[in-house]
């Protein structure tokens, strides 16, 4: 089973035996970036002042808010999520010159698409967010579940995958239903569901 209880827990870096699988994937991923029009600035390089708090807010939904309205204009939220930074457990945007402080009520990302493709022939799952980032799943950017707690009290079951720079998106229930067609469901010994996906080498057991 792979569970997150804590989000500002990130899954250690894995070093993969064969160097070649990295590369292709890395060369394909490149590919289909500049394809999609979508490149992440090397953030982790930038080292600016912090500067405060806005009143920024992404729903557990996915929804942002600012200053109370809603903001629906897709190109916005593209431009706003390629600075996204997760810092110490908590979001900012960053640029070079500050880094201000925002409130992320679950995970900033979306996973609306999943597919499989073929990479130096192996198959592998292949999710893409709402804003265009494209994750291939492998051992440094897993599937996992965690719990989210509602203001009822429960906790609700959810699937994410690990996108980059600490930073994970949760998957959306219609793409989570394209992964269980990729998979094979079975029963544990506790009665519950288990979902075995396989992306490369890498095989995951997703129980609920």
């Amino acid at each position: 089973m792979i569970n997150e209880n804590d989000s500002s827990q990130q899954t250690g870096k894995i070093t993969l035996s064969d160097d070649k699988n990295l590369m292709n994937i890395a060369q394909y991923l490149k590919d289909v970036q500049q394809s999609h029009k979508r490149s992440i600035p090397p953030l982790d390089q930038w080292h600016p002042k912090h500067c405060g708090k806005m009143d920024l807010r992404i729903k557990a939904n996915g929804e942002w808010w600012h200053e109370g309205q809603l903001i629906k204009r897709q190109a916005l939220l593209d431009l706003f999520s390629k600075v996204l930074w997760k810092e110490d457990g908590k979001f900012f945007l960053k640029t070079p010159v500050e880094q201000i402080e925002i409130e992320v009520e679950d995970e900033p990302l979306l996973i609306d698409q999943a597919d499989q493709v073929q990479i130096d022939g192996k198959t592998y799952l292949q999710l893409t967010t709402t804003n265009q980032d494209v994750v291939i799943v492998d051992a440094e950017h897993p599937i996992f579940m965690r719990h989210y707690p509602h203001d009822k009290g429960d906790a609700e079951l959810r699937p994410y995958v690990h996108v980059r720079f600490g930073m994970n998106a949760l998957i959306q229930r219609r793409s989570f239903y394209h992964l269980i067609n990729y998979g094979h469901l079975t029963e544990n010994a506790q009665g519950g569901t288990v979902l075995s996906l396989k992306s490369g080498d890498l095989i995951l057991h997703l129980s609920s």
